[in-house]
């Protein structure tokens, strides 16, 4: 009996079968390049564990194409954030309508101008010598051992206060002291001078400690503050 193939088949007959099977299977092959693009893998097949820890960047990620669903939640952080490149929180611009001005520049329904603090340096002779501005005397230290300033502005409604300033290089430490503050226009207070019953004049009562006014030749330097303005009463 007389063998099938006497010899092996020649390289030209197995190059000749292998491109018989990829013409009728209708599979095509590219040549090796080197490198895997787009088009050697398949759509959605490359997985978390495919690609190297820390190895994506940004020039990796097309500009304009992630989202808010991309990012984890509470996953940034401040030093993720360029805070110089964010604006006004949306919901909070030109919230209220009626003043055109936006909730971020609004606390309890007031703009934010009321809650600013203005101040006056009284000295031992009755003069205003330093203040943020708006301030001007009616009587200090003339009357009686009081000081009446005109805050130049209605403070019924204000926060007031007064603080003994520490004058100790004139041989007469003062380290310490107390002040009574009041509205000279509201009900529970009657200033005694002319011109100083209004609701812009503040009465300012510095003492010692023990309560007592000082003398002529030894009065009590003095700060007064006015927090608020009734200009923007909500």
């Amino acid at each position: 009996m007389k063998k099938l193939f006497s010899r092996r088949p020649t390289p030209a007959l197995g190059v000749a079968v292998l491109a018989l099977f990829i013409s009728l299977g209708g599979v095509s092959y590219g040549v090796a390049t080197g490198s895997i693009d787009g088009r050697e893998i398949r759509n959605n097949t490359v997985r978390t564990q495919d690609l190297r820890n820390n190895d994506i960047r940004g020039k990796d990620v097309r500009t304009g194409t992630l989202g808010g669903s991309d990012v984890q939640n509470d996953a940034l952080r401040g030093l993720d954030i360029n805070e110089s490149s964010l604006g006004k929180v949306p919901s909070a611009v030109a919230a209220d309508r009626a003043t055109s001005a936006s909730t971020a520049d609004r606390l309890g329904g007031r703009d934010a101008s009321g809650f600013t603090t203005r101040w006056a340096l009284v000295n031992e002779a009755g003069v205003i010598e330093q203040q943020t501005g708006g301030f001007t005397l009616v009587d200090c230290f003339q009357t009686n051992a009081n000081c009446y300033i005109d805050a130049g502005e209605d403070v019924r409604n204000n926060g007031l206060d007064a603080e003994i300033a520490i004058a100790n290089t004139d041989g007469s430490a003062r380290l310490s002291g107390e002040t009574g503050t009041a509205p000279c226009g509201a009900t529970f207070v009657a200033c005694a001078p002319p011109n100083t019953e209004f609701n812009n004049v503040i009465v300012v009562a510095p003492r010692d400690s023990a309560g007592t006014a000082a003398p002529a030749d030894n009065r009590f330097r003095f700060y007064v503050f006015v927090t608020g303005s009734e200009s923007t009463t909500p």
